[in-house]
């Protein structure tokens, strides 16, 4: 079965699926997205979803493109008419087609939505995190308000692609205090050896992620102990445990910080636990 992509008001085949030429998201990257995940025929989390969209949408000065509850029926039914069971649907929103002018196009200008859905492997998503993943460290180099998904996302493909040549699955972020902020499309966190979750604070410099947020759910509810700070790569280095937390890959056990093992190199109990217990903590919608 082919792809099915939502396109600014029509569903149309995937390989056919375009915006024009002279859409800002693609003059100006003017645009924000949200990912959500779809575990066992249900979209996960969604109004959560939508009301960081609709932050993100307010701090750009980007109009809805239509009414929040028809957004979410076009999840719905993409995922739906894509027949994806495990995955992810994604939502881009840019402030729509107009002359390239780096003023706001004119009031009449409609901002562009586009939706699109693919089906993932859970086996191997579970084969991963029983492994556990190595994350390669990375200067800060992002401007200030990484708290908008914004879809400005070249510093975080740079920063994975060091991470890859440099045998990584993810890059950490390192302010110029030494500090670890984020990945390069996650949260961070550590558990120290007397262990106590570390995070950073939400409040500046990281994205507040929606798994982010249900881990945090799940650390009270698991009766656990947490740190909301931010912790040096050398209070990495020497922790218990690492892990990282997004929608595309729920909790993923972090092994290897720039090259040196975590731990005892293996996958900790506290992000096992954590990942096991994950979806009892979310908002499931059926499709």
């Amino acid at each position: 079965m082919s792809r099915i992509a939502y396109v600014n008001g029509q569903y149309v085949p995937h390989a056919d699926a375009a915006v024009h030429v002279e859409d800002r998201g693609y003059q100006f990257a003017d645009g924000v997205y949200e990912v959500c995940e779809v575990w066992q025929g249900k979209i996960v989390d969604v109004p959560r979803h939508l009301e960081r969209l609709g932050r993100s949408l307010s701090e750009l000065r980007i109009d809805w493109p239509m009414a929040r509850k028809a957004v979410e029926f076009v999840l719905h039914q993409v995922v739906r008419r894509n027949r994806v069971r495990n995955g992810l649907v994604y939502i881009q929103v840019t402030r729509g087609v107009s002359k390239r002018d780096h003023f706001f196009p004119p009031e009449h200008v409609a901002p562009s939505i586009v939706v699109t859905a693919r089906s993932s492997n859970p086996k191997a998503a579970a084969a991963q995190a029983a492994e556990g993943i190595a994350v390669v460290s990375y200067p800060e180099n992002r401007w200030p308000r990484v708290d908008i998904k914004t879809v400005a996302l070249l510093p975080n493909v740079l920063a994975k692609q060091n991470a890859k040549e440099h045998g990584g699955k993810e890059a950490w972020y390192v302010d110029a205090d030494g500090y670890v902020t984020e990945g390069g499309s996650t949260n961070a966190w550590i558990v120290t050896k007397d262990g106590v979750l570390v995070t950073r604070p939400a409040e500046s410099g990281i994205l507040r992620g929606i798994t982010r947020t249900v881990v945090l759910d799940l650390i009270q509810k698991e009766g656990l102990t947490f740190e909301e700070r931010p912790f040096s790569l050398e209070e990495a280095f020497d922790a218990k445990e690492a892990f990282v937390t997004a929608a595309t890959s729920v909790v993923m056990p972090v092994i290897r910080l720039d090259g040196k093992l975590i731990g005892n190199g293996h996958p900790g109990s506290v992000a096992t636990r954590l990942r096991e217990v994950f979806h009892t903590a979310t908002d499931l919608q059926a499709v």
